[in-house]
């Protein structure tokens, strides 16, 4: 598997192109704005319309399902046109124009039907998006491009949570005011991108010299013809990111842990400040990491550290063990997400990165769908501890399995 490195250690944020701090901006607000809705959407759900766990994680789990499907579509258009931008700014602006749904949602129906659109728009602008960086980025910094961008993701899924605190104190509980007031910097996200974010022409990369030759456009966007040209580390690391989903369920399940240990209402958004806040000091770090190091063995710590976050989280009896958990949960996110999108860039033919990103994010989607779906059938029937511990299972074998392809 090809390991890239960076060549001047200690210069990775000079050697990132303005567009790449753009397109982590353009991050930040969207996922601000998503936040202050999705850090309340699991007690808006069950308090205030009356849904179960059982259906907070099928809601969770379409959605992202959804996004996920969406992401191979668009990532095979934006090869076959050779152009990420225009569907870049659909997807955004398709999520942007949602918002305001959520706070007029009268049943767990209406909500299901927001979370869905929503999620098309992630999933239109998820695989333009991440090709396009690979295209901007220089390759001996691509690690820390895609590691800067998720930390400045993050960074907005900070802000969104606290946000909710605030707007939560100051409208005394209203979620539904809240929700009103969380599509603005949503717009700003689509205006930042529109306007800042020029597009390399042809969605090539001009400095890619590492990068596989083949042909400079698909002949058609037709998926399975192009599958023969990705090759086998490229399916190694969708197996991988598959196995991962399996053991991380849907964020929601975080939210309602800390509930079930007498977190207050009010409060409850402090899970994904706190999950966020170290997602977003450690992405950066270990994208930069992964540009000297075997970016193995960077995967294995991010995989043992969800281990210990599941065992916490399962054996929590109170709000500070529970968010000793949110912290391990926070610093694996940090460890394995641009990890997983540099490993995608490393492996896929630049004339096929948009589908290489799109296959990677539906094998996630769906198994995140499934992932999602039992975690709350477990939490339903054995209580709130049992998808946690299966959590555990799930990351254990992942690890065993990741460390024996290494070692061979």
């Amino acid at each position: 598997m090809k390991m890239t490195r960076c060549k001047r250690k200690g210069t990775a944020a000079r050697g990132i192109p303005g567009s790449i701090w753009v397109l982590g901006l353009v991050s930040l607000f969207m996922d601000m704005s998503s936040e202050v809705i999705h850090s309340l959407l699991p007690v808006f759900m069950v308090s205030v319309l009356g849904a179960s766990t059982v259906s907070v994680g099928f809601v969770e789990g379409i959605a992202e399902a959804t996004a996920s499907i969406t992401k191979v579509f668009s990532g095979t258009l934006s090869d076959y046109f050779g152009r990420r931008k225009a569907l870049t700014v659909l997807g955004y602006g398709l999520a942007a124009a949602t918002k305001p749904l959520f706070a007029l949602a009268p049943s767990v129906g209406w909500v299901f039907a927001a979370r869905f659109i929503d999620r098309i728009g992630k999933g239109i602008r998820g695989a333009p998006r991440d090709a396009l960086i690979a295209d901007i980025a220089p390759p001996e910094v691509r690690g820390a491009c895609y590691g800067l961008r998720q930390s400045l993701d993050t960074v907005g899924a900070v802000l969104g949570p606290l946000a909710a605190v605030g707007l939560m104190i100051v409208f005394d509980d209203d979620i539904r005011a809240v929700y009103w007031l969380a599509a603005i910097p949503a717009v700003i996200s689509v205006a930042l991108l529109a306007v800042a974010v020029p597009e390399p022409r042809r969605g090539r990369p001009p400095r890619d010299t590492a990068a596989p030759a083949g042909e400079t456009k698909p002949h058609a966007p037709v998926l399975p013809a192009r599958l023969e040209a990705l090759r086998g580390d490229y399916w190694w690391i969708v197996i991988v990111g598959g196995l991962l989903t399996l053991a991380r369920f849907s964020e929601a399940f975080l939210v309602l842990r800390a509930q079930s240990v007498g977190l207050t209402i009010a409060l409850v958004p402090m899970v994904l400040v706190v999950m966020s806040l170290v997602y977003a000091a450690s992405a950066y770090p270990a994208g930069i990491l992964s540009d000297h190091i075997d970016r193995r063995r960077l995967l294995e710590a991010g995989f043992v550290v969800l281990v210990l976050a599941d065992l916490v989280l399962a054996s929590a009896t109170n709000v500070a063990l529970v968010f000793a958990g949110i912290v391990l949960w926070g610093l694996h996110m940090g460890l394995t997400q641009g990890l997983l999108a540099t490993l995608v860039a490393d492996a896929a033919p630049v004339e096929l990165r948009g589908t290489a990103f799109g296959l990677f994010n539906l094998v996630v989607g769906v198994l995140l769908l499934v992932a999602s779906a039992l975690a709350g059938l477990l939490w339903d029937i054995y209580g709130a501890p049992a998808p946690f511990w299966a959590g555990a299972g799930f990351s254990g074998l992942a690890f065993l399995g990741i460390a024996f392809q290494r070692r061979r």
